[in-house]
């Protein structure tokens, strides 16, 4: 790891962010589906779209574990300097960062819905819901190893477990305003997480 000051944004919480934006467009889109026939019928389409629900989220569930496991138990001490960026803050960075191919995937989601009605949103509901699975299942690691873990913010700009990250940061369990498995820490509000002050007191 490198020396020096640098951010560092939880990795549950990167997992965890899509989810609720593609979870919700997924339902709305898959709603506004079921008002339109489409070529296969409703109930073809519905029954497609449970199916592939299930299979989409199992499929985002456990999609790169072995990666994320080798990363947290290497997962090295978090220095004094770094700075802990707040849950709002890298919620909102993904979603800038990715707001137009949401935009997309939903519009893509509903003129599908004309050949196979609800379907393609009940498949984008399902990587949301299987992107929440895995920050909850993270969370059991974070948990287990009574640590909370940490991303330099530069090396994931796609993914935490993406090639340029070559370690996690861990931190004690109090540090940051976020609770294992990226949920919002009760009481805490933003501001309260940054700065190595925080890393110190939680070590």
């Amino acid at each position: 790891m490198g020396r020096g000051s640098y951010a560092l944004a939880r990795v549950a919480v990167i997992v965890r962010a899509p989810a609720a934006w593609l979870w919700w467009p997924g339902l709305l889109s898959a709603a506004v589906g079921v008002l339109v026939p489409g070529l296969t019928g409703r109930r073809i389409g519905l029954l497609a779209g449970a199916a592939l629900f299930l299979i989409v989220a199992g499929a985002v569930f456990l999609a790169r574990r072995g990666r994320y496991r080798e990363l947290a138990r290497g997962a090295s001490r978090a220095g004094r300097s770094v700075f802990l960026q707040d849950r709002r803050v890298t919620v909102r960075n993904w979603r800038r960062a990715r707001r137009w191919w949401l935009l997309i995937a939903f519009l893509a989601a509903v003129g599908s819905s004309f050949a196979v009605p609800a379907a393609a949103g009940l498949a984008l509901a399902g990587a949301g819901a299987g992107l929440w699975a895995k920050a909850l299942w993270f969370g059991g690691l974070e948990r287990k190893g009574e640590s909370l873990l940490w991303v330099r913010t530069e090396w994931a700009q796609g993914s935490p477990v993406a090639k340029p990250v070559s370690g996690y940061l861990a931190t004690g369990l109090a540090a940051g305003d976020a609770l294992p498995g990226g949920a919002r820490r009760p009481g805490r509000g933003p501001g309260r997480a940054a700065g190595g002050a925080a890393v110190s007191a939680a070590r």
